[in-house]
C-alpha cells in the first residue's frame, strides 16, 4: 500500500479532532511509571488481610494481570487497520494507547512480585473468563489482519473498548474500591488503579469515538453494535457469578448481586453514549468534547 500524502501538504493535522485531543491528554496525564509506585505499605497490609480476603484479592489481581496482558498483545491489529486507512490523528493517539496498556501489564506484575506471589494464578480464570480472553478477544482482534471491513472494525471495538475496558475493567476497579479502598488498605495498588482509570477513560473515549464514527459513516452498523452488546451481557453476568461461586464469594461484605448490577449499568451507559451518534454529522463526531465520552483527564 502506497502513501498518498503527508502532513507536509495543506492537510496538516486536524487539531480539533477528538483523537488528537486524546493524544494531548495522554502526553500530559499518561506518563507515569509503575516502577515509581511504592508497594511497601501494600506488603504490610497484605499480612493483615484474612486468608479469604487475600484469595479474593488474588482472584481479581489475576484477572486484571491476564486481562491487561491480553489487551496489550491483541491491540496491534487495530493500530494497523487505522494506520492503513491513513487516519493519522487516530494512529497518533493509538501509539499512546498501546504504551499505556503495556504499563498496566507491568504494574500488576510488579505488585504481585512485591507481594511475593509466585503461584500459578490461572486457577482463578474461570471457564467464561478463559473463553473471552484466551479465545474470543484474540480471534476478534486478529480478524482485522485479514478483514478491515467496517463490520470487523466495529466488532473489534465493541469487544475491546466497550466490553473488556468499559464494562469488565470498570467493574474490577469498582470491586477494589468497595473492598480494599474502603478498608484503607494497599495504597500502592489504589494509586495505580487511579492511574489506570484515567488511562482507560481515554481508551474507552477513543473506542466510543471510533464506533460513533463508524455509525455515522455506515448507519446500518448501529443495529449490529447494539445486538453485539446484548450478546455480551450474559458473559459479564457469568464472569461475576463464577467468581463468586462457593468459597470464592466476596470476602469484603460486598452484596452478592452488587457487582453484576454495576456491570449491567455499565453496559447500558455504553449504549446510551453510542446512541448519540445517530443523526449526527461526521464533523460533530470529530468535535465531540472529551467529557461526553467519559474521559476523566
Amino acid at each position: 500500500m502506497k502513501h498518498e500524502q503527508f502532513t507536509t501538504t495543506a492537510r496538516s493535522l486536524r487539531e480539533d479532532s477528538l483523537p488528537y485531543r486524546l493524544f494531548q491528554k495522554a502526553k500530559k496525564f499518561g506518563v507515569w511509571d509503575p516502577k515509581e509506585i511504592d508497594f511497601s505499605q501494600d506488603v504490610l497490609d497484605w499480612q493483615t488481610l484474612s486468608e479469604s480476603q487475600r484469595q479474593g484479592t488474588l482472584r481479581t489481581l489475576s484477572q486484571f494481570q491476564a486481562g491487561e496482558e491480553a489487551v496489550t498483545l491483541d491491540l496491534l491489529p487495530l493500530v494497523m487497520t487505522i494506520a492503513k486507512e491513513g487516519r493519522l490523528e487516530e494512529e497518533l493517539y493509538l501509539t499512546s494507547f498501546l504504551f499505556e496498556e503495556a504499563k498496566h501489564t507491568e504494574f500488576f506484575r510488579l505488585l504481585l512480585t512485591a507481594l511475593g506471589v509466585t503461584e500459578d494464578l490461572g486457577k482463578y480464570h474461570t471457564n467464561t473468563y478463559r473463553s473471552l480472553f484466551y479465545d474470543m478477544l484474540p480471534e476478534t482482534m486478529n480478524r482485522l489482519l485479514v478483514d478491515q471491513s467496517p463490520e470487523a472494525l466495529a466488532d473489534a471495538s465493541v469487544l475491546y473498548n466497550m466490553f473488556v475496558e468499559g464494562v469488565l475493567a470498570e467493574t474490577g476497579y469498582w470491586s477494589f474500591q468497595q473492598g480494599l479502598d474502603k478498608m484503607g488498605k494497599m495504597p500502592g495498588l489504589m494509586k495505580g488503579i487511579g492511574y489506570l482509570k484515567s488511562d482507560e477513560s481515554r481508551h474507552i473515549g477513543y473506542g466510543t469515538f471510533l464506533l460513533q464514527r463508524l455509525i455515522c459513516e455506515h448507519p446500518h452498523l448501529f443495529d449490529r453494535i447494539a445486538k453485539r452488546m446484548q450478546e455480551l451481557e450474559p458473559i459479564a453476568a457469568a464472569i461475576t457469578q463464577e467468581a463468586q461461586a462457593g468459597d470464592m464469594a466476596s470476602p469484603f461484605d460486598i452484596p452478592p448481586d452488587a457487582a453484576r448490577q454495576f456491570s449491567m449499568r455499565q453496559l447500558q451507559v455504553r449504549m446510551d453514549v453510542l446512541k448519540r451518534a445517530v443523526g449526527k454529522s461526521i464533523d460533530e463526531i470529530y468535535r465531540t468534547p472529551e467529557h461526553m465520552v467519559g474521559v476523566i483527564q
